[in-house]
């Protein structure tokens, strides 16, 4: 299975880069994963609402353009559908059966995913109706993947 993590910014946080590469390293051995980071448009604090939309406009651009057509696309989207872990797994198990192999989950920047990404995705997921950081998400994503993985496999990790 090819898994692709589409994000908006750069993580800086050493804390947050060690956990990503320790799941970068767990994952090796279930999957190919790609990470691909873009940069996230500058504006400034106060956003009047065209404003606002230019930005979210701009990063969705820069997002849909590491998707490829035959990628099934996974949103994670505040209003989106939320699933337990033994969802994540049995529902990346039967893509991969149904031949839907190469997953690339988005996360968007601060200020949310464009109406056209929103639009591209084929599923949309909630992890929580909390917000959370984007770079933290990336974490968060990626230990659930790995979770997904250790529950197909019936192999201890997930309790």
């Amino acid at each position: 299975m090819q898994i692709q993590i589409v994000s908006v910014g750069k993580v800086k946080e050493k804390y947050l880069k060690l956990g990503i590469a320790e799941f970068e390293k767990r994952l090796r051995p279930y999957c190919k994963l790609t990470m691909e980071e873009v940069n996230d448009e500058q504006a400034p604090e106060q956003l009047s609402d065209k404003e606002l939309n230019h930005v979210i406009q701009k990063e969705g651009e820069r997002i849909l353009s590491k998707i490829k057509p035959n990628q099934y696309v996974i949103a994670l989207a505040i209003n989106g559908e939320s699933w337990s872990s033994e969802q994540l797994a049995d529902g990346m198990e039967k893509l991969g059966i149904h031949g839907k192999s190469q997953i690339s989950f988005i996360i968007g920047g601060s200020n949310g995913l464009s109406d056209d990404v929103l639009n591209r995705a084929d599923q949309k997921l909630s992890f929580s109706k909390m917000t959370f950081p984007h770079q933290l998400m990336k974490l968060i994503l990626m230990e659930q993947v790995y979770r997904a993985f250790k529950i197909q496999k019936n192999e201890p990790y997930h309790k």
